[in-house]
């Protein structure tokens, strides 16, 4: 099931406030009522969250913030979508629309007259026609080995461990678990990891066709083009539909734990980037705080990192920058201080065998791990930030160009990727809030540079200033450049003169009046004279470096820079 199934369910009158196509394909995993305004604890990835919105107090003077408070603790749970019921407050507020627009949720609402107990009951009599479903594929691996797979899983066994138990006890071919990005998450032993284009041409692209060899979603699918995972049969595992199938189901468990700490690092970090992008002033004590909540170095060394998505209204550029990370980053060793959850009693062979869709309902099971080497939040804005810990910042950078084609061709063209990467922070308190600062420069630096590309920028590379000017917004650059050229404009428009051809000859060899008269085939004299009359329309003296330095400036904010 996934969300825009509810509106095929007539009977319930639900309406779509807010929801855009692509957010309207999320699993369903299931559903949870509550009316509390932090309900993040309570929610599992795919659920739908259906909310009388007692909490909202329309004349409250903090009603917005109120209401994306709210949105962002669905968006930490990762829900598929908030159903909200009429019955208290009437329509939808536009304050709740709004947040759920800022944090790409799915928004219905549910009227007076639809009980929340109909809602849910059409859910889940639809989720368990699913499992029906999927119960002839999920048979083909065998009840004993596959409780011998969730056990070992729920030992906090390393993916592939699991592969490798897998494919010896059921006899299926070699593979590999992947993301949508193309990065191996692990691959069964004595075989090399596939390529990321063979990953690429195996998964289905954005109209839904694969054109390789078939990989299999594991899970309930991500919220994003960017978090979900696969598995990918290598060519001795072709033929082999039915088990591998099963095999995509077991591992859903695995999907389930890597979620579960993703979203518990997500909300950590979420209060790490508002410290770090708010108003206040950052006191180390608090700083210190959120940092050591994310299980990051208080002392550094730290790198920021911030992304974007230009012309996509959803908040998809934290998935794109930390599945980005992921592939760059080494990954660390398990850590063997952690105890794992007691196993679950198996399931009765006669029961449905467990689906992607009970897994990831279920509580995620622990597993080894240790600190992470970065975590990623998002602002209000949905702007991407991360910190990561001891990376070098030129490494990290060359790193990132490689993967962001990758995750680029997982967008339509028009929507483009943008990333900035800070210096090396080693004092967190002093440093860390003007290196994101400096990422962000760098960010629309980059952007200006390659404005039909995805893009990858670097503070260390604002080293001259062609660079720098780059990164002023483009109304304040034109509106600099049209102060000082425009006279120059409006006279070779009128003239049919050369004054703007001839600054620019002029500025590129160091104002030596013999070398643009060469380049120009043009006299000395000749030159002498436009000079003077780019003086007078400019009012800048060409023979003092400042002035120089404004017109060069002005000249670099062109839509073409130069230099």
């Amino acid at each position: 099931m996934i969300v825009s199934d509810l509106l095929d369910v007539a009977d319930l009158r639900l309406r779509l406030a807010w929801g855009p196509p692509e957010l309207l394909e999320r699993p369903v995993t299931g559903v949870t009522s509550t009316d509390l305004q932090d309900p993040a604890r309570y929610l599992q990835p795919g659920e739908l969250v259906l909310s009388g919105l007692v909490w909202w107090q329309p004349d409250h003077p903090a009603a917005q913030t109120l209401a994306l408070r709210f949105a962002t603790s669905l968006r930490s749970a990762r829900v598929a979508a908030l159903l909200a019921g009429e019955g208290t407050h009437g329509e939808v507020p536009d304050g709740l629309v709004e947040a759920c627009r800022v944090h790409g949720i799915p928004l219905f609402s549910v009227p007076a007259g639809t009980s929340f107990r109909a809602v849910t009951d059409r859910v889940y009599l639809r989720l368990w026609g699913d499992l029906r479903a999927q119960a002839d594929e999920a048979a083909a691996v065998p009840d004993a080995v596959r409780r011998e797979l969730v056990e070992l899983m729920y030992t906090g066994a390393p993916a592939v461990e699991v592969l490798d138990r897998a494919v010896t006890r059921i006899g299926c071919g070699p593979c590999s678990l992947v993301t949508a990005a193309g990065r191996t998450i692990a691959t069964s032993t004595g075989t090399p990891d596939p390529e990321p284009e063979a990953i690429r041409r195996a998964l289905p692209a954005r109209d839904g066709e694969s054109a390789g060899a078939p990989a299999l979603p594991v899970g309930a699918g991500g919220d994003t083009p960017f978090d979900g995972w696969y598995l990918y049969p290598h060519a001795a595992a072709l033929g082999q539909a039915a088990v591998l199938h099963g095999l995509a189901d077991v591992l859903a468990t695995l999907w389930t734990r890597g979620r579960g700490e993703a979203a518990a690092q997500r909300r950590a970090a979420g209060r790490l980037a508002g410290l770090l992008t708010g108003s206040a002033p950052v006191h180390a004590a608090e700083l210190g705080e959120a940092l050591a909540a994310c299980e990051l170095p208080t002392g550094g060394p730290l790198v920021p990192v911030t992304a974007r998505i230009d012309g996509l209204d959803l908040p998809w550029a934290a998935d794109a920058l930390a599945e980005a990370l992921r592939c760059v980053l080494p990954s660390p060793p398990p850590s063997p201080s952690l105890s794992p959850l007691p196993c679950p009693s198996p399931a009765s062979p006669a029961s449905p065998a467990p689906s992607a869709q009970v897994a990831a309902a279920a509580p995620a099971p622990a597993g080894p791990r240790s600190a992470p080497a970065f975590v990623v939040g998002a602002d209000e804005s949905g702007r991407a930030i991360a910190v990561v810990a001891g990376a070098d910042p030129a490494d990290l950078t060359a790193g990132l160009r490689e993967v962001w084609p990758r995750l680029q061709a997982r967008l339509p063209e028009r929507h483009l990727l943008r990333l900035g990467v800070g210096p090396r922070v080693v004092r967190p308190a002093a440093e860390l809030a003007a290196g994101l600062g400096q990422a962000g420069y760098a960010l629309d630096a980059a952007a200006a540079s390659h404005p039909r590309d995805c893009s990858v920028g670097a503070s260390a590379e604002l080293d001259s200033l062609a660079a720098l000017v780059r990164g002023i917004p483009a109304v304040v650059a034109a509106a600099y450049r049209r102060r000082l050229l425009d006279p120059l404009t409006e006279h070779d428009r009128s003239t049919g003169g050369v004054l703007l051809a001839t600054l620019v000859t002029f500025l590129d060899h160091d104002c030596s009046w013999s070398r643009t008269a060469e380049v120009l085939h043009v006299h000395v004299n000749t030159v002498h004279y436009r000079v003077r009359r780019i003086e007078e329309l400019t009012g800048r003296d060409l023979s003092r470096l400042d002035d120089r330095l404004d017109l060069r400036a002005a000249l670099l904010c062109g839509p073409a820079p130069l230099g």
